[in-house]
């Protein structure tokens, strides 16, 4: 009896996974929205690549756009930094606390999320220059 229960779980832990992320990306899309969006200028989220308990996900807002790092944490997601392309480096994702196999994984599945996005998109995404830290307060929107 106890066989043909551990198969079915183990049959359907890869779609319990799927939920489970497409739940994550979900909530990072609706956090960066309630931040960072204005009546004026509407913030799309996307792709979102969730690995454990960090996540990047690439923006668009205007004529801008970016690559956002989160972190989950006890309080949910948080937006640590803001990048353009500095965060498909696996070197940046270790300076923001990543260990090193972490960051190469996360790296790897950004590129490939990315790579079947329209590349117009992924252009923008370069466009953020530099590396800026977000504040603490800021990414749980106490503005």
């Amino acid at each position: 009896m106890k066989a043909p229960i551990l198969a079915l779980l183990l049959a359907c832990s890869p779609l319990l996974a799927t939920a489970d992320t497409a739940s994550e990306q979900q909530s990072i899309q609706q956090l960066m929205r309630h931040n960072f969006e204005r009546p004026d200028s509407p913030l799309d989220v996307g792709p979102v690549t969730v690995q454990d308990d960090y996540a990047v996900a690439g923006w668009l807002q205007d004529q801008r756009g970016g690559r956002a790092l989160l972190r989950k944490g006890p309080h949910g997601w948080r937006v640590v930094l803001c990048a353009g392309d500095s965060l498909l480096d696996p070197a940046t994702l270790r300076s923001a606390g990543l260990n090193e196999q972490d960051s190469a994984q996360l790296s790897q599945a950004v590129r490939q999320a990315e790579s079947e996005q329209p590349i117009e998109r992924v252009k923008q995404f370069a466009l953020f220059q530099g590396v800026v830290k977000v504040d603490k307060d800021a990414a749980h929107g106490n503005h």
